[in-house]
């Protein structure tokens, strides 16, 4: 059977350095950093002090207070982000067959938050007491159950869970539920709220995180010699996949088409990625061959870049070795030096950033770098410090998860 076509026609964003995808895509150019003190728990006595939360969001101005309270703040931010997403693809206005749009969302945790307070709160009493709400605010997959209920999509509907892989799994998932005809519309992203204690300690016992408690903004630096971990952000992107004719059809505005889809495996550690990059190398090249692309068509990759000692010279060796010395003629980045990790909501948001240089014609930066590592190729054009104007006809955009989950999404210009 012929495949069908997908594209992009609507998407929306909440983020640490933006509360909706316009100030999200403005702040990226600027070279903007969301890391800060930690304000959403007391972080004094923790090794990491600071992390990329989402600013000034208020719960209330969103949902009513009935509503909120029986949601997790994961929810809470996918909810934002899907609702702006549908607004911009404008199909309810246009009447669109709500029993063949689909939601498939991604969260490598789902709700710590609940998780962590009813836990604490039992632990506390004599008597075990719970919130009624407990498991359905807790469980990873009651995102697109909420976003289906606001509209009433009755297509395909669930959660991809591969750690920082999972919303990048979820658009991959889309594009094949579209392709093969079991739905027109896909609303699909992630959402993910670790800044707890839980998420901050725990990170800080495996030493993933930044300890630059003196200077946040400039924790995150991804290829630079003296990365030291990641920064733990917080957030939620969505992105409305539609197949093709259905969009010209209603004259949907059409973004860029979603051309390839790329899956692999490091099989190699729990946590560390393959020393050689392999499993990186893997996801992009199997990427290429599902868009029917050659590596010389390549304009831009946003790279996972997560500023760890390991993951950021895995995949600049594995950028290299698919690309030969093409790679030193495009630009790749790393937005994970503005926005920190968003974890499960990775893979939609750096997606976003992506499709942005599609649109705008502009890579944002990797901002915070100070001396190069001599373990990483010098002649790659990572970006630094200062966006690049560029004609950006072709994008990818790697996420690479804990437990070995690489996933790599292709973009490209119509």
């Amino acid at each position: 059977m012929e495949l069908k076509r997908v594209v992009v026609t609507g998407f929306g964003a909440i983020t640490p350095i933006g509360n909706n995808a316009k100030e999200y895509w403005e702040n990226l150019v600027k070279g903007e950093s969301g890391a800060a003190p930690i304000t959403l728990f007391d972080a004094t006595n923790f090794k990491t002090k600071f992390a990329c939360e989402v600013k000034n969001f208020d719960p209330l101005q969103h949902f009513d207070k009935k509503e909120a309270k029986k949601m997790d703040r994961n929810t809470q931010l996918g909810l934002v982000a899907a609702k702006e997403a549908v607004a911009h693809s404008r199909i309810i206005e246009d009447n669109v067959d709500k029993n063949r749009v689909g939601v498939v969302w991604g969260s490598g945790i789902g709700g710590l938050e609940t998780f962590e307070t009813e836990v604490l709160g039992w632990a506390n009493t004599e008597i075990p007491r719970f919130n009624p709400f407990f498991i359905p605010k807790m469980i990873a997959d009651i995102t697109p159950g909420h976003i289906s209920i606001e509209y009433g999509f009755h297509g395909p509907n669930y959660t991809t869970v591969s750690a920082c892989a999972s919303s990048a799994n979820a658009i991959i998932d889309s594009k094949m539920l579209i392709q093969l005809g079991k739905a027109d519309v896909i609303v699909c992203g992630g959402s993910e709220a670790a800044v707890t204690a839980s998420g901050v300690g725990g990170f800080n016992a495996m030493m993933a995180l930044s300890t630059r408690n003196d200077d946040p903004k400039t924790a995150s630096r991804p290829f630079d010699k003296d990365r030291d971990g990641f920064v733990l952000g917080e957030g939620a992107g969505c992105i409305i996949l539609e197949e093709y004719e259905h969009a010209v059809k209603r004259g949907a505005t059409i973004y860029a088409e979603l051309l390839g889809g790329g899956l692999s495996a490091d099989a190699h550690h729990m946590t560390a990625p393959h020393p050689e990059g392999l499993g990186a190398y893997l996801v992009m090249k199997n990427c290429l061959e599902d868009a029917g692309l050659t590596a010389d068509e390549v304009d831009h990759i946003n790279m996972h870049g997560t500023s760890t000692p390991l993951g950021d010279i895995a995949e600049s060796n594995a950028i290299s070795k698919l690309l030969g010395e093409h790679a030193f003629d495009i630009q790749i980045n790393s937005t994970k030096s503005m926005t920190g990790h968003l974890l499960g909501a990775a893979g939609v948001i750096e997606a976003i950033a992506a499709l942005g240089t599609i649109i705008h014609g502009i890579v944002p930066p990797t901002i915070n770098h100070f001396t190069d590592d001599e373990n990483i190729d010098s002649r790659l054009n990572f970006t630094f410090n200062e966006a690049v104007k560029k004609d950006v006809k072709v994008a990818m955009s790697n996420t690479f998860g804990f437990g070995g989950h690489n996933a790599c999404v292709l973009f490209k210009k119509i």
